[in-house]
């Protein structure tokens, strides 16, 4: 059995929550910056993620921190960890 240091590092990743329609479910947006393979100039990129949020504890706007885990649906491969920072968004209510 494998000690407490040896075990597994599973990926993390950080990105901002795109969309939160979706209930247990948020779409997570990863961008980085990537160099061009023939002219050499830094390019945006991003990565979409499908992310199980249990607790529906992120909303749209949020920097969140994901892990990557076993299946959970046809496109969930990584879950919420924790919710980094929150949006600073205001909410309208209609009266």
């Amino acid at each position: 059995m494998p000690s407490t240091s040896e075990t597994k590092h599973k990926a993390t990743k950080i990105g901002t929550v795109e969309s939160d329609k979706r209930d247990k479910t948020r779409t997570v947006v990863v961008a980085y910056k990537a160099i061009h393979p023939k002219y050499g100039k830094f390019v945006s990129r991003r990565t979409v993620l499908q992310v199980h949020d249990a607790a529906n504890e992120s909303k749209l706007g949020d920097t969140v921190e994901v892990v990557q885990c076993r299946p959970v649906s046809k496109s969930k491969r990584w879950k919420l960890v924790r919710v980094v920072e929150r949006s600073q968004r205001v909410e309208l209510v209609q009266a």
